[in-house]
């Protein structure tokens, strides 16, 4: 379904991120994994990098087709005890860094009349959640931030859209993963594999999604 494009997925080194780059593979894409501990190392937060890499991905693979968005962090906490850094840490990362990837890859995609932008929000970003506002603050704008951006690119043939997972069995689930009052409240009773994430963004990604933009696909089991 993607054969002959070329993705680049940030945070593809874990969780969604790794499994989305799997499945673009599987599907036939090149795809350029984008995280601090990759061979295109970069902390999507910082502008100057976002810059340097995308200039190189250019020079070494000629064009981009498909963007997606996963890095992202979460620093959980009750407002009153958050501190502003822990809340500017995660807007930085999850929302900037999204912002920053998606202005590199804008006026190339406008140039060809054609791309793919599949950015990785949250149920959190919809709902709010305790002890996540941060996290939810970023998802929120995330979801905003994509409508927007699919409005402007829609005239020029290219997609934007969201996925929402809910709980997915990833690193940042861990604590929560054998927890059964956690899994009642999902109407499937189970967390997502990240695996069930990546379909998803390889159906976003493909033709056969060409006249779906501006999108927020919730992927949640059901709980919201």
């Amino acid at each position: 379904m993607l054969k002959g494009k070329v993705a680049v997925v940030t945070g593809g080194s874990r969780g969604i991120g790794k499994a989305i780059c799997e499945a673009f593979e599987r599907e036939g894409a090149t795809v350029v994994n984008l995280s601090r501990s990759s061979s295109y190392a970069c902390d999507v937060a910082d502008y100057s990098q976002v810059q340097q890499v995308f200039a190189q991905i250019i020079k070494d693979y000629g064009t981009i087709d498909i963007l997606v968005n996963s890095a992202g962090i979460t620093k959980d906490k009750l407002m009153l005890s958050m501190k502003p850094e822990e809340f500017d840490a995660v807007i930085k990362t999850n929302l900037y860094g999204t912002f920053y990837t998606m202005k590199q890859v804008y006026p190339i995609f406008c140039k060809k009349r054609s791309g793919r932008i599949i950015n990785i929000s949250s149920v959190s970003g919809i709902t709010g959640n305790a002890g996540q506002t941060n996290y939810a603050a970023s998802k929120a704008g995330v979801i905003a931030l994509t409508q927007s951006a699919a409005k402007e690119l829609a005239p020029r043939g290219i997609t934007c859209n969201a996925i929402a997972p809910g709980f997915i069995e990833t690193d940042m689930t861990v604590d929560f993963q054998q927890n059964d009052e956690v899994k009642n409240k999902i109407p499937m009773r189970r967390f997502g594999q990240a695996g069930e994430i990546a379909e998803l963004a390889v159906f976003l990604a493909s033709d056969k999604a060409s006249y779906i933009t501006g999108a927020v696909l919730k992927a949640d089991g059901g709980l919201i």
